[in-house]
């Protein structure tokens, strides 16, 4: 089947004043509706061959139109994911600022990265690293859904929201804003401090830029947030609020009181002297994971909107779910309860059983107790692992927190797209309790049936999300 190519105008910039007056922007505090369920003895799973029919309804059915990344592998969807499948660790020693001091002194770090074109020069030299990634990510993936400038006037810009979540916000903003306020004074403190350090106004600097005024806001569920923004999306069209919506996960986090955190929560490998093969998920010798950065953003609309523009349906959004251990702030529930019900929840959602899915991006830090807990949950569904594909993408870009669901679903995405599996790189010792195919440091050709990604967070934050290839 030949490819269909879009063209269309940049997203190019346009000069925004963060301090003006504007009414046209909605915020909307509503969150994805989490499902609670009964703590229970886990003997089998819920789902079967006879799960819910999936949605029909044009209306109601949520596709995949456009894709939008910032990685440690550069800005374009198709390189990061040949560089996924071609096995390449984007993380090295930090260079940003010295680390020398740091117990951990390497990173997935965003490097060279370029916003020409797509934010305004004067405006870009103020914003945090977090919305400038944020808008990029935003409009590539615009420009990938073709919905470039000359054609966002075809569209009613009053059903067009942008949910795009983020763990920490403007983290530097809110250093430096610290630092000028104890070494400089309180009147030193520039008036952009409050709106650049919150954690949304990246969706909402390119809601104005771009005219958008559906639903807008970020949510923050720490390293769930990505999936957590799509399951929200998802509602907002599924209940007729918008017609399409930008959604997705985006952090710029390398920074020092960032690792110092992580690092005093021993929760950060400490592999300075071998830093490509420190982020090892599942294996015995994994002693923590690596932090990294970026955005992944996906364009999610209506199958009636997109059909009626001609759109480029890439794969649609089956359902998701999210939920809570309750459990602790950090640790993950040892017997893998919370993220069971998680993925049996999605899949309800989803009207998918179990039987249909054939891959996992999974959660899969390297941390012991996260890894170990997960594994726990996909054996309490997947009764039967024979066929099912399971992998990291982690291994090779480290754990972007909120962004890194975005950039798994992504993942996920392109793996449904093109038949090939990225590897899971540092497979060296795997544990004895991992059943499952982790395809194991080379790629794999793999046709998707359904597939599922998994994003977990600190204070217990569970959230699934099912995809497959679209069929009218």
């Amino acid at each position: 089947m030949g490819t269909q190519i879009h063209v269309c105008t940049p997203l190019l910039a346009t000069t925004l004043n963060p301090l003006r007056k504007n009414t046209s922007h909605i915020i909307v505090k509503s969150i994805p509706q989490t499902i609670t369920t009964r703590r229970r003895p886990i003997l089998h799973s819920r789902i079967s061959a006879t799960a819910p029919k999936r949605e029909k309804d044009a209306k109601k059915r949520v596709v995949i139109t456009g894709m939008g990344v910032v990685s440690v592998f550069g800005n374009d969807v198709d390189i990061f994911y040949q560089s996924l499948l071609a096995g390449e660790s984007g993380v090295g020693l930090i260079d940003r600022f010295d680390a020398s001091e740091l117990p951990t002194r390497f990173a997935g770090q965003v490097r060279d990265f370029k916003s020409t074109g797509y934010i305004d020069p004067k405006h870009d030299r103020r914003l945090d690293d977090c919305q400038r990634y944020c808008i990029v990510a935003g409009k590539k993936a615009l420009e990938d859904a073709a919905l470039g400038r000359d054609t966002l006037s075809k569209i009613d810009k009053a059903r067009v929201g942008v949910v795009i979540g983020t763990g920490l916000g403007g983290v530097t903003t809110l250093v430096d804003g610290v630092g000028t306020l104890m070494e400089r004074g309180f009147d030193k403190i520039t008036p952009f401090f409050t709106p650049y350090a919150l954690a949304s106004m990246g969706p909402a600097f390119l809601a104005i830029d771009l005219g958008f005024k559906g639903p807008t806001y970020a949510i923050s569920s720490a390293c769930a947030t990505s999936n957590y923004c799509f399951c929200a999306a998802a509602n907002h069209i599924r209940e007729g609020v918008a017609d399409l919506m930008i959604a997705g996960g985006v952090e710029a986090c390398v920074t020092p009181i960032t690792l110092a955190g992580f690092g005093a929560c021993n929760a950060l490998s400490q592999r300075n002297n071998d830093p490509q093969t420190a982020c090892r998920p599942w294996d015995q010798d994994r002693d923590g994971f690596v932090l990294a950065e970026g955005a992944g953003v996906l364009v999610m609309e209506s199958l009636e909107h997109a059909m009626k523009r001609d759109a480029p349906i890439i794969a649609e959004y089956l359902g998701g779910a999210t939920n809570c251990d309750a459990y602790h702030i950090i640790s993950p529930q040892p017997d893998g309860f919370g993220v069971t019900s998680c993925i049996q929840n999605s899949l309800v959602n989803a009207g998918v059983s179990v039987e249909e899915v054939n891959y996992i991006n999974a959660h899969a830090t390297s941390t012991w107790a996260g890894d170990l807990a997960e594994i726990k949950a996909l054996k309490n569904v997947f009764k039967n692992s024979s066929g099912i594909k399971l992998n990291a993408t982690k291994s090779m870009i480290g754990h972007s927190l909120a962004a890194s669901g975005g950039m798994e679903a992504i993942a996920t995405i392109k793996a449904i797209q093109t038949g090939w599996l990225h590897p899971t790189i540092n497979q060296f010792n795997l544990g004895p309790e991992v059943e499952f195919d982790t395809v194991a440091n080379h790629k794999q050709q793999h046709e998707i049936n359904v597939a599922i990604s998994n994003s977990f967070g600190m204070g217990g934050h569970n959230s699934v999300v099912a995809f497959s290839a679209f069929k009218p």
